[in-house]
């Protein structure tokens, strides 16, 4: 799909090359959200994405979920250094779920981003152990990408991000 055109915050971009790329890539999603405290906070995590929801998988009692569902509005980041840099950001609310026991998706993220024996051993690790764990859901309402390359920063141009500062 060419998303040249697409402008940033559009859905459409999730179906761009950058964006599919970092959601199927292993890199670490970066989660923003605002602390009780009304402070900022921006914590790197594993994750999966299902088609429609980028989802992350933590143990229940924490404060960032007493903090996601008070302020549910959330930002990810997911990005390569590169070069070219490729970089996918994300805003939408984040939906809290607790589960009883070792959640699915802890599981299917262990084996994605270290394979399969490792996703084992997590789940035997925590089998058994009265462990509560939460499914952190999050359905983006705004895309923006870029790569230096084919999109820029804003959406610019090649030619108006050359030009800044001039």
């Amino acid at each position: 799909m060419t998303t040249s055109t697409v402008p940033q915050g559009d859905l459409r971009l999730l179906d761009s090359g950058i964006a599919q790329n970092m959601l199927n890539s292993t890199e670490l999603a970066r989660l923003a959200y605002v602390a009780a405290d009304g402070t900022p906070r921006v914590f790197p995590m594993l994750f999966l994405w299902n088609g429609k929801e980028v989802v992350f998988a933590t143990f229940a009692g924490t404060a960032k979920l007493t903090a996601l569902r008070a302020r549910p509005d959330v930002a990810i980041t997911i990005d390569t250094a590169g070069p070219p840099p490729q970089v996918l950001l994300l805003r939408g609310p984040a939906e809290v779920t607790e589960i009883e026991g070792v959640a699915p998706d802890y599981i299917a993220m262990q084996q994605r981003y270290y394979g399969p024996e490792q996703g084992a051993a997590a789940a035997a690790e925590l089998e058994g152990s009265g462990v509560r764990m939460a499914r952190i859901a999050v359905r983006p309402t705004w895309v923006g990408t870029f790569d230096f390359m084919t999109r820029f920063p804003g959406g610019r141009t090649a030619e108006e991000f050359a030009s800044r500062g001039q």
